[in-house]
């Protein structure tokens, strides 16, 4: 078995395209050698800031011979009456090398057998490397050069060895060789003897290849670091995922700015650190401390000067953090709502002040049907957007609701107040915590269905490419929260709402109440089978999410099919027929008599797991129903109070679920 290895070398390439190269040439590859029937045992692919590699392990030396049967003209245009070759037949024989002897007729058409040889697999990947790797994309693509061709960054140099072999290949200008290269600061010729040593021999040239084994090393290295001082490091996955392809060979350095920088917003700091700076900050018994890591991208011991530049860059970052703290707590908090007055919210829709005012109406609505005293809840949402207007957002954007709530704790508000402040954006993304606070989950609901009840009035609703305002999102962040918190409120009302507070008025709750629904069932769809889910949604689930929860809940566990079967032969019988008529005189078998007394005994006020077992009681007088009974009997009166009866049992089922789609 044959192993090949391709490395492209370029210029630092963009972090954020290097997980989706890995992806695009993980797959590139896969497609390739399955299109073309070559055996293979895995695909590795590998990156760091200045290359793409990809080994390819198990491979035959070339492909099997392949047996194909061909289909020539017609029998009368491929023969003569004399049983002899046109020319048209012998012109399929010489096109496909065969003689006559070859050929054979099967369904009035000229066949033959043939056998394709299989091709070597070094002219397979001499042939197809280059268009795989062109096929990448990306965003701001770039030429260099003569170059019409364009790449992420500047190709400098080309690795393609099959086992001890190289096979020649050449992508956009540069052509392959057998010599790769190391670390910036390292040997910059650096030969590849078999690409099974591949790894081991860019370890030895201060380069970590395998991206998997680069993020474990940073992850021990900083908690190492860390340790020296007592401290834990914080760092989130995409801190890591950036750090791990902007380095090929991490080394920490442990940096410590002036302690008075704690003072500012915890959130301040440690975003300074971790977004825009890329260092891990430190944690010490749970407080953050005036130290941090850097992982440098460094060969030597020497880190005086790494230090000091680091530092140098976060104080001045602090340091405009400080002024904006300083100066923005001149006021309280609530000073700052009439400045949302010159935010636009989305044009057409208002401004941020406008929407403010929204989010307090609907705020009240839930409190009201949740039966809570609404103070604290009217109080964070009047005050919920207010940060937008300061100093201290408007540099550090993606801390909106955490400055909020630092703001409104130095302006002496409610903790309930602070605390939902800061929750009513949760959750933050799909795996990140929901509100914990009623204050935050309110709030937060109303803010999030007025966003897309806003989107859609405007007619933005997002398409394939588009999410305005990050819709997908909120509706999502709506629904984890009502299920998080097992809140028992009507969604479908609130959308409702929402639209009439809005200052253009357009007739789209349908669609918005269908966008939140398929937004449910894809969430859902991670744990419940999709059928499960729809079925369910026999009634508007966003009446009551925690019910339809609970409906999904017992319905995937079902296993009755006397009882599905049931179901679907009420479903098919009634169609399009209902009454809700039923009067007991019409009753003419003993079995429709026994059925609706038993029907009549089952009340939704039960738990489903009961209501289900009341269901599954029903099957043998429902069996009995449609053994002894004609439903469209020759009597109107009769038919009628029969289909009476079996709108009232579907009404039954329809309760738990759909059947029909089960």
């Amino acid at each position: 078995m044959s192993i090949y290895l391709l490395e492209v070398g370029t210029e630092e390439l963009p972090y954020k395209f290097i997980p989706q190269a890995i992806e695009q040439l993980n797959c590139g590859f896969k497609n390739f050698l399955n299109d073309n029937k070559i055996k293979f045992d895995d695909i590795k692919v590998y990156a760091t800031p200045r290359r793409l590699a990809v080994i390819v392990d198990g491979l035959d030396s070339k492909t099997a011979d392949e047996e194909k049967i061909i289909k020539g003209p017609i029998k009368t245009v491929a023969y003569d009456e004399n049983g002899n070759l046109t020319k048209a037949g012998e012109g399929f024989a010489r096109k496909n090398n065969l003689t006559a002897d070859d050929l054979y007729v099967e369904n009035n058409y000229v066949h033959a057998k043939i056998v394709v040889k299989g091709k070597s697999i070094s002219e397979l990947l001499k042939e197809n490397v280059p268009s795989i790797f062109m096929k990448l994309q990306g965003s701001h693509f770039m030429r260099w050069g003569y170059n019409e061709e364009k790449f992420s960054r500047p190709i400098k140099w080309i690795v393609s060895i099959l086992d001890n072999d190289e096979v020649k290949i050449k992508i956009i200008d540069k052509e392959s060789s057998i010599y790769s290269r190391g670390h910036r600061f390292s040997e910059q010729k650096v030969l590849i003897d078999n690409p099974r040593n591949y790894l081991d021999i860019m370890r030895k040239v201060y380069v970590i290849a395998d991206q998997n084994e680069r993020k474990e090393i940073i992850i021990k290295k900083a908690k190492e670091t860390a340790q020296t001082v007592g401290a834990e490091p914080y760092y989130t996955e995409d801190l890591l995922e950036e750090v791990t392809f902007i380095t090929e060979y991490p080394v920490p350095a442990l940096c410590e700015f002036d302690p008075r920088y704690l003072d500012i917003p915890e959130e301040v700091t440690v975003t300074v650190m971790a977004v825009h700076q890329r260092y891990f900050a430190l944690y010490k018994n749970g407080k953050l401390i005036n130290k941090f890591i850097t992982m440098t991208n460094y060969i030597g011991n020497e880190f005086k000067n790494v230090q000091a530049g680091n530092v140098r860059v976060i104080k001045a970052r602090l340091d405009d953090a400080v002024f904006f703290f300083n100066e923005d707590t001149k006021k309280p908090l609530v000073d700052y709502v009439e400045a949302l007055k010159g935010v636009t919210f989305q044009k057409g829709m208002g401004s941020m002040y406008d929407k403010t005012q929204r989010l307090i109406e609907t705020s009240k609505k839930i409190a009201q049907d949740l039966n809570l005293p609404d103070t604290d809840i009217v109080r964070t949402a009047q005050l919920c957007k207010a940060d937008l207007t300061t100093n201290l957002v408007f540099e550090f954007t993606e801390l909106q609701g955490f400055i909020g709530a630092d703001y409104a704790r130095v302006s002496k508000e409610n903790e309930k107040v602070v605390q939902g402040i800061k929750e009513h954006y949760f959750p933050l993304n799909a795996e990140s915590e929901t509100a914990k606070g009623i204050e935050g989950q309110i709030v937060g609901i109303a803010d999030k269905i007025d966003t897309v009840c806003a989107v859609f009035a405007a007619g933005k609703k997002p398409t394939g490419s588009s999410d305005p305002l990050g819709v997908r999102r909120a509706a999502l962040g709506v629904i984890r929260t009502v299920l998080d918190s097992n809140l028992n409120i009507n969604i479908d009302k609130y959308i409702k709402s929402s639209l009439k507070l809005l200052p253009v008025q357009r007739d789209c709750a349908e669609e918005v109440n269908e966008f939140f629904i398929q937004r449910m069932i894809i969430f859902l769809s991670e744990n419940y089978n999709k059928n499960v889910l729809e079925a369910c949604a026999v009634k508007n689930p966003l009446e009551n999410i925690a019910d339809y929860a609970q409906r999904v809940q017992i319905v995937k566990d079902l296993n009755s099919p006397q009882l599905v079967e049931n179901a679907n032969r009420v479903i098919r019988i009634l169609k399009d027929n209902s009454s809700d008529k039923i009067d007991e005189k019409y009753f003419v078998e003993d079995a429709e008599k026994s059925l609706y007394n038993e029907v009549k005994k089952i009340t939704s006020d039960t738990d489903y797991k009961n209501y289900l077992q009341n269901l599954e009681n029903l099957n043998p007088f429902v069996t009995k129903f449609f053994d002894d009974v004609l439903v469209m009997d020759k009597d109107e009166n009769v038919k009628n109070n029969r289909i009476a009866l079996l709108t009232l049992l579907k009404e039954k089922y329809n309760h738990l679920t759909d059947f029909s789609k089960l």
